[in-house]
């Protein structure tokens, strides 16, 4: 069955290469081009202590913004922001421990930043997990959809007041080209079924452009928007969980984008002026992307987002 497992995820990447080869190139790809400066801002990037988080949170602390980096491990984090600041003395980077496996922690950190922060003008959704053996969350969710989305649908929902009363304010949900492959197995969210981690990661990525379009219709006309980002294939210790993954990933390392260059389209919905109106819509190399069908379902992201907070006990208006 293992074997059988591993073959089935590996099928998936191979698609994902093979099938979207143009998309995954050598050159850099996009970079975002905008000079808008930051000054007086807030940020709240998740998963920022490596990867292209660490790098949205260098560029935009060089833009002059107070960026608090949220990640699970704070000795991990406090590595990054010193290194920010290493390269950038003036950055205002500040570290907060944030596990989104874990409601919990996500309540407890929701809570603090609230109490400390009386603005937040851009929250960047980029934490994730990819292809870990199943496992799940601390409060049973299956940990692809409950770290890539169910935390992040939270977090959002506990600083969505915050997020109103700082308009214009942007939030930025990291999802991927793998949103393609993905499906919304309600009659099996979690993988209890059957699990594959290719299968359940593309999942969740669906699940982020799905909760992208839904809360940028439920924002509409509140100059909050929102929308996702395909970053690229990108060199990064995403792959952590997956050996044939880490392997394949070396292999074709000259074909794949920096965490630098990976961070470009998310910083680019971040900053740019010309999407100061621009909601819902999904971004790859700074420029709009294509969405699959199963993404661009209505009664599909509705019905997530009911779910969503059935599964985290809230109500969401």
């Amino acid at each position: 069955m293992w074997l059988f497992l591993l073959l089935a995820g590996l099928t998936v990447v191979t698609l994902l290469v093979v099938l979207f080869a143009p998309h995954i190139r050598y050159a850099a790809g996009g970079v975002c081009m905008s000079s808008a400066r930051l000054d007086g801002k807030t940020v709240l990037i998740t998963g920022a202590n490596t990867g292209i988080g660490k790098e949205t949170a260098m560029d935009l602390a060089i833009r002059g913004a107070r960026v608090v980096m949220a990640c699970r491990d704070v000795d991990k984090g406090e590595g990054a922001a010193a290194s920010i600041r290493a390269a950038y003395p003036e950055a205002q980077v500040e570290v907060r421990e944030l596990d989104l496996a874990d409601t919990c922690s996500v309540r407890s950190f929701a809570q603090q930043f609230l109490t400390d922060f009386t603005h937040l003008h851009i929250l960047i959704n980029n934490a994730g997990v990819m292809m870990c053996p199943y496992t799940k969350t601390n409060d049973g969710f299956e940990m692809h959809i409950g770290v890539n989305h169910l935390g992040h649908f939270l977090l959002t929902s506990l600083l969505m007041g915050l997020l109103k009363r700082s308009a214009p304010a942007r939030i930025v949900v990291v999802s991927s080209l793998a949103h393609n492959f993905g499906w919304i197995r309600f009659h099996d969210l979690h993988s209890q079924g059957s699990y594959n981690s290719g299968l359940a990661y593309c999942q969740s990525k669906l699940a982020n452009v799905l909760f992208a379009r839904e809360l940028a219709r439920r924002l509409k006309g509140s100059s909050v928007t929102v929308n996702s980002v395909h970053p690229g294939t990108v060199n990064s210790d995403l792959t952590r969980h997956s050996t044939l993954m880490m392997i394949f990933f070396t292999v074709l390392s000259v074909f794949l984008k920096t965490p630098r260059e990976g961070a470009q389209t998310t910083i680019y919905c971040a900053v740019a002026e010309e999407l100061h109106s621009i909601s819902g819509k999904h971004f790859s190399d700074c420029a709009p992307a294509f969405v699959a069908p199963q993404g661009r379902s209505e009664e599909t992201a509705r019905r997530l987002w009911d779910a969503s907070c059935e599964l985290l006990g809230i109500q969401w208006d």
